[in-house]
């Protein structure tokens, strides 16, 4: 049995052979229809002068400290003092945008779009962390990075991050329209 195309699905880059993907809002609920139409329309991808496309194998990584209000007992006093997954997931994510910012025009952004990282173990206030980033596919403006995150030796949460280019003016734009 044939299936048939979803008129808000699209493939990504990286998302292996035959796989779909729906663009979807935060909230997990389908995006509006604005929004899907910008998504599917021609965008002029913007590099560096005498850049053509990002390199494969560019990387970047961020090391920080464990601050408390990175931790899940910021969120629930009743919970450890140990790094949240939404913050190893947002240090992976800055580590992605700074490996690729070389490569794009000035004023030109990466902004996510997905996530798939596993958090390993768990790290304490004031750990050190490790969170590295590389360029492993690319399709127009969409991006794929594998993403690591380490204290000292221990990796602590691996995967992959997904960006698209953006002009941050027309982004804020298509994010005011969604959102009203």
């Amino acid at each position: 049995m044939k299936r048939k195309k979803r008129p808000d699905a699209r493939r990504r880059p990286g998302s292996g052979a035959g796989v779909r993907v729906s663009k979807t809002t935060h909230a997990g609920t389908p995006s509006s229809e604005a929004s899907r139409r910008s998504a599917r329309a021609p965008v002029d991808v913007q590099f560096a002068p005498g850049v053509e496309h990002p390199r494969m194998g560019v990387e970047a990584s961020v090391e920080l400290p464990v601050p408390h209000e990175w931790t899940i007992q910021s969120y629930d006093s009743r919970l450890p003092a140990v790094l949240s997954t939404p913050a190893m997931i947002g240090m992976m994510e800055l580590a992605a945008a700074r490996a690729v910012q070389p490569e794009l025009s000035p004023g030109v952004i990466t902004v996510g779009t997905r996530i798939e990282v596993d958090h390993l173990k768990a790290v304490t206030l004031g750990a050190t962390v490790t969170a590295r980033a590389r360029l492993v596919a690319h399709e127009g403006r969409f991006l794929v990075f594998e993403v690591e995150a380490r204290s000292g030796q221990r990796l602590i949460g691996r995967g992959r991050v997904f960006r698209a280019i953006v002009e941050p003016a027309k982004f804020a734009t298509a994010a005011e329209e969604s959102s009203g």
